[in-house]
Formats: structure tokens, C-alpha cells, sequence
């Protein structure tokens, strides 16, 4: 069953404190629970845990796309090396190996 979020973009000045640009609204649907794999995330330690928010949000934004345009040729070239990415992403299991923490998750 699909899920469905809406998403608020509040841009601020760094501190916090609101900027005069108005926010932007959308809703999305995706085929995935994205709290569940929040979860999973911060589990394995796959990114800073500052970071895993940004990076499963912006990362299941982004491949929802590319699942409905992999045909089109931007992004055909992408969907092979993401898909490639996204297996590697999940076989972590509950914890990420040190390699990947020692790799891939330096600040």
C-alpha cells in the first residue's frame, strides 16, 4: 500500500529565523514506508546520524522520480548505477560493515 506525505520547505537564514520566501508545499506518494527506512538507516549507520533525515528523504525524492522517467534519456543513463547503489544500501543489514563507516561516513 503507498504512502503519502506531504513535504514543507521553510527556508530560514541559518539561525532559525524565517525568511521573507514563502514556504513550499507538495505532496508526494511513494511506495515505501519512509519512516521505516529512516529507522533502518540510522540502524546501520550508513550516514552521520545528523544526516540520515537528508539523506533518505532526499535520496527516496529522487528515486521516485527516476523510477517514473527511466525510460526518458536524462535519466536512463542513472538508473543502473542507482539501482546498483540501492542494493548495495540494503544488503547493510542492521548494521553498516566498518568498511562502509570508515569509507563513506567521514565528516
Amino acid at each position: 500500500m503507498p504512502s503519502h506525505y506531504t513535504i514543507t520547505i521553510q527556508p530560514n537564514d541559518g539561525s532559525g529565523t524565517r525568511t521573507g520566501v514563502a514556504p513550499l508545499t507538495f505532496e508526494i506518494v511513494n511506495h515505501d514506508d519512509l519512516f521505516a527506512i529512516l529507522s533502518r538507516i540510522e540502524a546501520n549507520a550508513a550516514v552521520p546520524p545528523a544526516e540520515a533525515a537528508e539523506f533518505v528523504f532526499g535520496l527516496k525524492l529522487f528515486l521516485e522520480v527516476l523510477i517514473r522517467h527511466r525510460k526518458n534519456a536524462l535519466f536512463a543513463e542513472l538508473w543502473s548505477p542507482m539501482s546498483d547503489f540501492v542494493k548495495r544500501l540494503k544488503a547493510l543489514g542492521p548494521r553498516a560493515p566498518a568498511y562502509w563507516r570508515t569509507q563513506y561516513c567521514q565528516s
